[in-house]
């Protein structure tokens, strides 16, 4: 059985949006034609339901860049806060272009968010970890490096709670979609220049941005933005993701989770973690808790049902620390979303 069963669904939305949107997510650049004769309704159907789900703020596509194909280290970042700063704080950390998935937590006096650090940057900019424990009202910062991610990127909880059937899938599946590289098989760190920088810079802000409109910010020609979008997606610098309003799929209660597992089990405990519909991220860390994931469920009933089975039911799982988000201030993209919009989303 699937969240979207089990929670009942989002108000408002009904199984097409929800398989628009699961189609979206194994091709984020589908055409509309294409996932029309998928889903058995009609192309100008399929673009007038993407059009409402993007001008609501339901759901956007986002095309995104890999941090390890260029050679960037991820760190998840906490930070704590005295009472009545973490808002400003957050808010100032979600303008960044280096930051993503900026939450908050603990009664609204954590902050939780990923961190790209290229390491061959030096400027004072790029020293973000370094000058936190300096910003006004932050008391405590703690860094955790990324050393594995399990489930997360291009992946999503949509590919596990979808409506569509297994046949659909296929056929929506980009036909020269590869398998992800083994750590110990990733190819040298991709350079960007400063046309790619522009390219990433547009598909960031619209994932579905036609090749005219890309052509124009990147200062190429059509077929040179079509030639260089495929190369950057063969050598896994570009992916496809999606910001959601969660709701859609059940999902009211996102909830951050801190493991310690036994070294000997930490394989078998994130993969296992990645195969649980409720888990929309799952990766290896350093510090004291060396997995992190993120827990998204109907409520918080059933963050008490997740904890004291499935986790309970994993043995090298030593201990566990829970931490609602209350509010998710910016998502997977590098540009926050207009204030109207930046509620009801749930992420990784």
């Amino acid at each position: 059985m699937d969240l979207d069963s089990r929670t009942g669904g989002g108000p408002g939305y009904d199984t097409l949006d929800r398989g628009l949107v699961q189609a979206l997510q194994l091709d984020g650049r589908a055409p509309f034609s294409r996932i029309a004769e998928v889903l058995g309704v009609s192309d100008q159907t399929v673009a007038r339901r993407y059009a409402r789900l993007r001008a609501s703020g339901a759901a956007r596509v986002l095309g995104l860049s890999d941090p390890e194909a260029l050679g960037e280290v991820r760190w998840f970042v906490r930070v704590q806060c005295v009472p009545g700063a973490a808002v400003a704080v957050a808010e100032a950390l979600a303008r960044r272009e280096d930051t993503t998935w900026v939450t908050l937590g603990s009664g609204g006096t954590e902050i939780n968010c990923s961190v790209r650090v290229d390491p061959e940057r030096q400027d004072d900019d790029s020293l973000l970890l370094q000058r936190l424990p300096r910003t006004a009202g932050v008391v405590g910062v703690t860094a955790h490096c990324v050393l594995h991610t399990f489930f997360g990127g291009a992946n999503s909880i949509v590919l596990k709670s979808g409506p569509l059937s297994a046949e659909q899938t296929a056929r929506l599946r980009p036909a020269d979609a590869e398998a992800p590289m083994a750590p110990d098989e990733r190819r040298a760190p991709v350079r960007l220049d400063e046309g790619d920088r522009r390219l990433l810079a547009a598909l960031a802000v619209d994932g579905r941005a036609g090749f005219a409109e890309l052509a124009t910010a990147t200062g190429w020609s059509a077929s040179t933005v079509r030639r260089r979008m495929d190369e950057l997606l063969r050598c896994g610098v570009l992916y496809f993701d999606l910001d959601l309003d969660w709701r859609m799929f059940g999902v009211r209660t996102n909830t951050n989770l801190w493991l310690n597992v036994a070294p000997a089990e930490l394989v078998a405990t994130g993969e296992a973690l990645a195969a649980h519909p409720e888990v929309g991220y799952v990766a290896a860390t350093t510090g004291p808790n060396n997995l992190r994931a993120s827990l998204l469920s109907g409520d918080t009933h059933a963050v008490y049902t997740y904890l004291t089975t499935r986790i309970a039911a994993l043995p090298a799982v030593q201990r566990v620390e829970s931490a609602p988000i209350m509010r998710v201030v910016k998502g997977p993209g590098p540009v926050p979303p207009p204030p109207s919009r930046r509620t009801r989303r749930g992420g990784s």
